[in-house]
């Protein structure tokens, strides 16, 4: 399941992004994802696999919101743009060149994370008199 694969990525990527907040803890509430088309990701099995791998952690609760990137390809040989089709085998519409170029549509990549910050915990600490 690809899917799975690019969980494990994304909660990678968010565990380094927390990171760098410490000593604070992001309490997430939406991670905002751009997932190209031609990355064969179904955008709802990523997000039954996020909810999954989210359980009990620090995510839990945290949404994903996905935005569609459609793939559009480029003729090298009349540098137009297009969308390519699989029933034309993803050749220009207007020269029938095959496609070289993909200029979107392989994205996966996270936009934007809404959040907030909660205060640092204060470890008690002694002093001695």
């Amino acid at each position: 399941m690809h899917e799975v694969d690019m969980t494990r990525c994304l909660l990678l990527s968010m565990q380094e992004w927390s990171q760098q907040h410490a000593p604070r803890q992001p309490s997430v509430q939406r991670v905002h994802l751009q997932v190209g088309t031609f990355t064969c990701v179904e955008p709802d099995q990523l997000v039954f696999t996020w909810r999954a791998a989210v359980k009990g952690s620090w995510l839990d609760g945290s949404e994903l919101s996905i935005e569609s990137i459609p793939l559009v390809g480029r003729c090298l040989c009349c540098n137009s743009t297009y969308a390519p089709r699989v029933d034309h085998g993803y050749r220009s519409p207007c020269c029938d060149h095959p496609m070289e170029e993909i200029v979107s549509g392989r994205e996966l990549k996270i936009r934007s994370v809404d959040y907030s910050l909660s205060e640092p915990r204060l470890t008690p600490q002694s002093v001695e008199i």
